[in-house]
Order: structure tokens, then C-alpha cells, then sequence
């Protein structure tokens, strides 16, 4: 009878073949006691020894004193001449000298195993004597190990000089003295022995740049016989070139040793320089006939070395390697598979569309052998290439598709759909057939969240597709089929196929209405919710709670409700009373100071990164609301929730005797202007600081609140707040100026801080910069899931539209980044994700200006002789706001 053995009898088996496994410290320990016998056996000490030496490489500690005593116990064993035992000793030395007390002892030993006539046991007597020497014992074996360094015995000389390599770390100055003697061993006709010299000489000279140059210069000229030694040299030449590009001379030596008889130099040159052409141009004809040749050679490590740096090239100028693709065509049935799946990853940057089907083909017949880690590079060079040939998102799609139905974790199916996602979003053409895919997918998904994000895209995009009615039955599935979260997904998936689809409203109803029945009691809520809204058949509904809700934040939600539930009003809570939830804002370096048709751009938005989550300003818009409510003054000014605040705004100079920054919080009708200030000088305080401004039209000062003290460099805080006093947008944004830092200047001990006892202050005043309110400190960027159903809802009859010429932009990208930022509103349909070489392209973007009034505007992009030309339409409940936008762009 045939019997499977499980993973827990091959376990045994491998314990079984290692007499090692179940040695223990304790025993290792006693039976240490034997290196005390006389005469030693040799063959027992062996065993024993090379058990300790087993423990401790696979992880086992030993106290200091237990490392002392074995120490001890093991050089009784320097008597004897066992060669095989001897050469255990040594290692045990080593790796003891870590942790022992007073290992110099054995110094006057491994001084005459050093110097004695056995060169078997030589070199490790000289490594181990280098563990143990510390900057004390240095000078008595200086000696003995500059006499090594020239030594004729090639294993002799090595050990010495990698060990003075090693040692340098600790005795810099004492290694140096040793240079006379390293650039002797370099004249050895031993490999390993001049690699290893010239290896140490660069060590003792890197730190001075002329000295490496001459040094370079003269070994490059001398032709050295090691190629290893010589593939140094070509490093430390690259590395000079990346610090002086004007320099000639290393690039003509690189170039030179293209042609050396040793393949491990030739391939390094080329490498090398085809990574300098990736940052620098220079021709690299001649290195890339050597990585092409490399490519068809019999050898596997030859033809390892010349696609892995082919494949590097690649990530950084696909367009250097296109040359080589029929020989990385090859190399994709090569046995070797580290080989193929660098020639994949290498031809999905660098393949022509002709060749797209049958690269995929080539590719799909070992994916199956490859592990997950290789198939998710495989898949990001899929989205590459379709990204570069959209035409051949068909093919790709179902490659992608034939890998979703294979097995594999959850971090490779997660990269196939994400993949698939983004080649819906980036090309039209390939929706439905990514869409079908999608949903063969989820009959058999194992991934929560894969599946509910796949369901929440069939709700966006299904009912845009010619046959929407297909998808709702893979919906309904999960419906009946699946637990309660995927269950509450596809309801609002149904919902919105109800809120598109007229025809298909019917069906959508009756479905919601069976849901009714479900057990978990927020699937039945979304379907009462939704089926109520559907049934009023009021497409303004549909958009408000179904296609595009309010999005408010759930942090600020949270705590409105139980502010109500604590102290309820006789009025029903108000969704619209809690603050919304804001999109984070890309924070990119570019476009701090972007300008849009040479107007100055609205600089002071709240800004998130992309990888940062809308939690971030949640939790910065909960403390500055907290600390604002501290002081009664602005209770008495009733300023209501607070919509936004701005980053800090430097007022001064950071190296100014006061260091002040603004920070705006915008609330209904009141702006609160937070000045952050530093005291930078020792030998004053200030008190009663606070700050005065010219306030422009529109506005009127409310209040002051000072800061008390501001001791030397202990930040403190002034806030000046000023009531919104018109109803016309347009004098929202002005400039507040002539501010001025008042206070009440007193001497102190700068080294004490204490002030002194006859000064009584006076008073003085510091310059800032004005403030200026732009028009996004207003605008929160909110994201309409469904955007054409927003465009749709508020109509033509609120649009206006212009027409500007960008011309201090060249590409659109560069404009998108711009717009965004000027405007303050959030991009929707990922519409500013612009593919690469598009000269059109149309962008969404959506906000809500105060709170009040939503904006939504598509700015249609061209790219022409003179710059980016831009068609912008605006629409917006308020007419007033839609004019005031244009306005300040014109």
C-alpha cells in the first residue's frame, strides 16, 4: 500500500541526517572539559569542537563567563599539532573573541603559528591574531603583519591584507604606515593577492580625491593581471566620474576595457556604462554589443550578467534596449528562469506593438512555474505596456484574465485587479471586456476586499456600458450568495444601476424589495434606504443620495451626534451642520508657487499628500477647532464650526530677531488669523504681544486675543479674528496689510532669563508681511463619485465659460497641476492622470465654495506652438460664483 509521507516526516528525516540537531549548550559545555586532557585526542576534541562551533552559527548565546571558560579551555588544545584541530582553535578564537574577557593571551601563540613552517594553518592564525589585537597589542604585532603582507605564499599575503583592511576600521593611522608594503603586493602575479592589496590601498586613500585620482591614473596605465583587481578600478572610476562629469579620462579608461579578455571585466565596463548613459548621455554603442552578444552566449552566467543589466537600463530608458528585443525574445524559453523573467520584465518596457501578441503568448506558457513574487512584476510590466499600446488592451486583458483564474496569494490577485482597474480608467475601449472580466472573477473571489471593491466599479461604471442589464446578475449573485459586507456592497451596486438605468428600474426594485428580508441589519437598511429614494422616481434625489451624497467627515460626524444625543434640540439633526469631508491634495514641491495666466495662485489651502489619508486633516481641523474654543472671546464672536484652515504662511524671514507665521481658519462668516510666534532673541521678553493690520474692504475686525509672555525661544501664540461683513463674493479675497507685531519689551538675563529689577519695558513694534485671502481658502475640494450626473443636475443655465491661453505652460501635466492648485477643487474620473504624449485632454474638477454653494468645472486642455490653450466651464448653483471664478482667471 502506497504511503504519503506529510511535511512532519521530512522533518524528521532532516533531523535524522544531522548528528548536530540535538546537541544542547549545556552538554556542548561538559563535554569541553575533555580539551583539558593530556595527552589531547585529537579526534574527539574535533567533534567536540566543532558541536560548539555549530551552536553558536546557528544562534546560540553564551554568557561572558561561559565564553570566558571555553575560551580558556580551548587553547589548552594549542598543544596539539593536529592540523584539522588546529585550524577549529583558530575559528573558535574568532568567534569567542567577541564575548570572552582576556583573549590577548593567546597573542604569543598565533605570533609563532604565524611565523611557523605549516602554511595550511598560517593564514588562519594570522586572521585570528587580527580579532584579537586592539590598538594596545597593535604595536607587537605590526611587525609580523607587514612581513605577511609581502609573504610568497599567496594564502599568507590575502589573509594579511584583508585583515589590515578589516583592522583599519579601528587603527586607521596605524594601517596607513603599512602603504609601502601594500603597493609591493600589488606587483604580485597572484590574482586574489593584488586585488586584495589594491583593495586596501584605496581604502587608505579614499578620503583624498587627488590621491585616488593618481592612483587610479597609474594602475589603469600599468595593465594589472587580476580582473578582479582591474574591476575595482572601473568602479572606483565611475565613482569619480558621478562626482566630476567633465572628466574624460575615466570614462576613455571604462571604455577601454570593453575589449579585455575577461568576460567579468567586459560586462562591468559595459554595465557601467550604459548605467552612466541612463544619467548622462554618451554613446554606448560598443557596451551594448557586448550585452547583445553576451545574450546569445552558451554560458547561463554570461547571459545572467547581460540581461540583468539590460533589464536595469530598461527601468530607466526603455528606448536604449529596443535594439536588443530579438534576442530578449529568445531568452524567454530559456531553461534558467531567473534569466527568462528578466527578459520578460526587460521586453514588457522595451516591446513593439507588432510584437505584443506574441511576447503574451510566450509568456503565458510558463507563468505557472514562476513564483508569485516574479508574476507581480510581470503583471506592473503588463500595465506598462498597455499603458504604451492601448490598441492592445484585448490581448492583454485576457492574459490578465487567464492569470485571475490560476492560483496564487492574495497580493498577486490584488495586482492583477488593480492592473485591470487602471487599464479601465486610463482606456475606454478595454471597459466592457475588464468589466467581464471582473466579474467571472467574483463568482469564485476568496478577497473581501477585492470583491467589494470590484463591486462598488460595477456600480460606477456598469450602468455606463451598452448592456448594463449583464452585470446586475453577477450583482445579485453575491447578493444570495455572500455574507453580510459583500452582501451591503451589492446593494448599493443595485442601486445605482436603478438611479441610471430607467428601463432597468423595475428589475432594481423588485431585487431592493427582496433584500428587505436579509438578516444583517445593514444590508436591510440600505435597502429600505435606497428603495425609498428609487421610488420617488426625482432624478435630483437620485444624484443627491445615491449617485453623488454628501460627503461629510466621519470623525466630525461621530462627535455631532453625540453633542446631540448629550443636549438634543427641538429641531432634527442636520447632516448639512457637519463639516464635510475634504480630498487630499497632492503637496508637490512644483507647484508651491504656480501661477494660472500670470495671476497669483490660492497658496493657502490645507494640503495632505496623496499617501496620507482624509483622517489627517480630520484630526489638524479637531485641534485647531479645540484650542480655539479655549478662549471666550470667540465663543461671545459665535464663529460656528470651522470650514478650513490653511498651512502656515512665513511672515518673516526665518533668521529675523522674531520669527512669525499665519495660519487662516475660515469659518461661515469669520476668518481667525492664528500667528505663531518665536522669540530668537536672549535677552529680551516680550509681553502683551499681540498683532494690528489695515483690514481691507468687506471685512471688520472682531477681536483680539494677545499672548501673554514670549520667553526666548518658546513659541507663543496671538490670534486676531475679523467678521465677513459683505454678501459679494468678490471682496472675499483681499489683502490685509500693514501688519505690525506690538508689544512690551523687557531686558533680561540671558543666561537666567529672569528679568532684571529695574526694567519696567517699553513699547516696540516689528514689520510682517501682508496677508492675503485667496479664493480657495473658501473652497473645499470634494469628490463627485459620479460627475456627469452632478454636470447634468445643475444644468447649462448656470454655466459660464472662457477660453484662455496658458503660455507659461508647455505640457499638460504641468498645467493640471497648476489649475488644481489655484483652484482649489478636487479631480474627479481621474482626470488628472494625463497619458503620456496626449496633446488633449479635458479635466473634472468639483468643490464646495463655504459650505453653501457646489462648484463644478471642466477645463478642456490643448497643447499648442505658444503653450496650453484652455476652454474652462463653470457650474454652480450660484451664477455669482461661477462669473467671480472666470473673473479672477482672466
Amino acid at each position: 500500500m502506497y504511503h504519503k509521507r506529510d511535511k512532519k516526516d521530512d522533518e524528521d528525516l532532516a533531523i535524522a541526517g544531522n548528528i548536530f540537531a540535538k546537541i544542547t549548550k549545556t552538554s556542548a559545555l561538559q563535554d569541553a572539559r575533555s580539551f583539558n586532557e593530556t595527552p589531547v585526542n585529537a579526534r574527539k576534541c574535533t567533534l567536540i569542537l566543532t558541536k560548539i562551533l555549530y551552536l553558536m552559527n546557528q544562534g546560540e548565546t553564551f554568557t561572558t563567563q561561559e565564553a570566558t571558560d571555553l575560551f580558556f579551555n580551548i587553547t589548552k588544545l594549542f598543544q596539539s599539532k593536529d592540523t584539522t584541530l588546529r585550524r577549529l582553535v583558530y575559528i573558535g578564537i574568532k568567534e569567542l573573541s567577541k564575548i570572552a574577557e582576556n583573549v590577548y593571551v593567546v597573542t604569543s601563540s598565533l605570533t609563532t603559528d604565524m611565523n611557523a613552517k605549516d602554511d595550511l594553518c598560517r593564514p588562519q592564525a594570522l586572521r585570528a591574531l587580527c580579532h584579537i589585537t586592539d590598538g594596545t597589542t597593535f604595536q607587537g604585532i605590526e611587525r609580523y603583519m607587514k612581513q605577511a603582507i609581502v609573504d610568497k605564499n599567496p594564502a599568507v599575503a590575502s589573509a594579511a591584507l584583508v585583515s589590515a583592511h578589516h583592522m583599519a576600521k579601528n587603527i586607521p593611522e596605524g594601517v596607513k604606515r603599512w602603504v609601502n608594503e601594500a603597493q609591493e603586493s600589488v606587483n604580485s602575479d597572484n590574482v586574489m593577492v593584488q586585488y586584495h592589496a589594491l583593495g586596501l590601498l584605496y581604502h587608505i586613500k579614499k578620503t583624498d580625491r587627488l590621491a585616488v585620482s593618481k592612483f587610479l591614473a597609474k594602475y589603469a596605465q600599468t595593465g594589472l593581471k587580476s580582473p578582479y583587481a582591474i574591476l575595482m578600478l572601473l568602479r572606483i572610476a565611475a565613482h569619480l566620474y558621478s562626482q566630476d562629469k567633465q572628466n574624460g579620462p575615466y570614462l576613455s579608461f571604462i571604455d577601454k576595457c570593453l575589449d579585455h579578455k575577461s568576460d567579468l571585466v567586459c560586462y562591468e565596463a559595459a554595465s557601467l556604462l550604459l548605467k552612466i548613459n541612463c544619467s548622462t548621455p554618451i554613446n554606448t554603442a560598443a557596451a551594448f554589443a557586448v550585452c547583445q552578444s553576451g545574450l546569445s552566449s552558451s554560458r547561463p552566467v554570461v547571459r545572467f550578467a547581460a540581461i540583468r543589466t539590460l533589464n536595469q537600463v530598461a527601468m530607466l530608458r526603455p528606448t536604449l534596449v529596443e535594439y536588443c528585443n530579438v534576442e530578449l525574445e529568445h531568452l524567454i524559453t530559456d531553461s534558467n528562469r531567473s534569466i527568462a523573467t528578466l527578459a520578460i520584465t526587460t521586453l514588457l518596457k522595451t516591446g513593439q506593438e507588432a510584437s505584443v501578441e506574441r511576447l503574451i503568448k510566450q509568456i503565458s506558457s510558463f507563468m505557472n512555474e514562476i513564483s508569485d513574487e516574479f508574476k507581480i512584476v510581470v503583471v506592473t510590466a503588463t500595465r506598462k505596456l498597455c499603458q504604451k499600446f492601448p490598441r492592445k488592451h484585448a490581448v492583454m486583458m485576457n492574459f490578465l484574465e487567464t492569470m485571475l483564474r490560476d492560483d496564487g496569494g492574495s497580493e498577486f490577485k490584488k495586482a492583477i485587479v488593480d492592473t485591470i482597474l487602471h487599464i479601465i480608467e486610463d482606456n475606454p475601449d478595454a471597459k466592457e471586456a475588464g468589466l467581464a472580466h471582473l466579474c467571472e472573477f467574483i463568482e469564485d473571489c476568496e478577497h473581501t476586499n477585492l470583491m467589494i471593491r470590484i463591486l462598488h466599479l460595477l456600480g460606477k461604471e456598469g450602468p455606463k456600458t451598452s448592456r448594463p442589464a449583464r452585470y446586475i446578475r453577477y450583482i445579485y449573485n453575491r447578493l444570495i450568495l455572500e455574507s453580510a459586507p459583500f452582501q451591503a456592497a451589492a446593494v448599493s451596486s443595485l442601486a445605482k444601476f436603478g438611479a441610471h438605468c430607467e428601463d432597468l428600474l423595475p428589475n432594481v426594485i423588485v431585487l431592493l424589495r427582496r433584500s428587505l428580508l436579509e438578516m444583517d441589519d445593514e444590508v436591510r437598511d440600505r435597502a429600505t434606504f435606497y428603495l425609498n429614494v428609487l421610488l420617488t422616481k426625482q432624478k435630483s434625489l437620485y444624484n443627491q443620495f445615491i449617485l453623488n451624497p454628501l460627503q461629510v467627515s466621519i470623525v466630525d460626524l461621530e462627535k455631532s451626534l453625540q453633542q446631540y444625543i448629550l443636549d438634543p434640540k427641538d429641531t432634527p439633526f442636520d447632516l448639512k451642520t457637519v463639516p464635510l469631508a475634504t480630498h487630499p491634495q497632492n503637496n508637490d514641491e512644483s507647484a508651491k508657487k504656480p501661477t494660472v495666466n500670470g495671476m497669483k495662485p490660492s497658496s493657502e489651502t490645507v494640503r495632505v499628500t496623496k499617501t496620507a489619508p482624509n483622517e489627517v486633516a480630520e484630526t489638524r481641523r479637531a485641534i485647531y477647532e479645540e484650542q480655539l474654543a479655549y478662549f471666550p472671546e470667540f465663543e461671545e464672536a459665535k464663529l460656528g464650526p470651522l470650514i478650513k484652515s490653511s498651512q502656515p504662511v512665513e511672515l518673516t524671514e526665518s533668521e529675523t530677531e522674531y520669527v512669525v507665521k499665519c495660519i487662516k481658519h475660515v469659518f461661515k462668516r469669520h476668518v481667525v488669523f492664528q500667528f505663531d510666534c518665536i522669540n530668537t532673541c536672549n535677552d529680551q521678553i516680550l509681553e502683551n504681544v499681540r498683532v494690528s493690520m489695515q483690514v481691507p474692504e468687506g471685512y471688520r475686525k472682531v477681536c483680539t486675543v494677545e499672548c501673554p509672555v514670549l520667553l526666548y525661544d518658546a513659541p507663543g501664540t496671538t490670534y486676531s479674528c475679523v467678521e465677513i461683513v459683505s454678501d459679494n463674493v468678490s471682496l472675499y479675497v483681499g489683502t490685509f496689510e500693514n501688519l505690525l507685531l506690538k508689544y512690551i519689551v523687557k531686558d533680561c538675563d540671558p543666561n537666567t532669563g529672569k528679568v532684571l529689577d529695574d526694567e519696567v519695558g517699553y513699547d516696540d513694534e516689528y514689520a510682517l508681511e501682508d496677508i492675503e485671502i485667496v479664493w480657495s481658502d473658501f473652497v473645499q475640494a470634494i469628490i463627485k463619485p459620479d460627475f456627469v450626473s452632478a454636470w447634468e443636475e445643475l444644468g447649462p443655465n448656470t454655466e459660464v465659460a472662457e477660453t484662455f491661453a496658458l503660455q507659461s505652460f508647455k505640457t499638460i501635466d504641468e498645467a493640471i497641476k497648476n489649475i488644481i492648485y489655484f483652484m482649489g477643487l478636487a479631480p474627479c474620473e481621474r482626470s488628472d492622470v494625463v497619458p503620456e504624449g496626449k496633446m488633449s485632454h479635458s479635466l473634472y474638477l468639483s468643490g464646495v465654495f463655504h459650505e453653501e454653494d457646489e462648484i463644478l468645472a471642466v477645463a478642456k486642455l490643448a497643447v499648442t506652438n505658444e503653450g496650453v490653450t484652455m476652454k474652462l466651464s463653470i457650474r454652480s448653483n450660484n451664477l455669482d460664483i461661477s462669473n467671480f471664478i472666470v473673473s479672477i482667471i482672466a
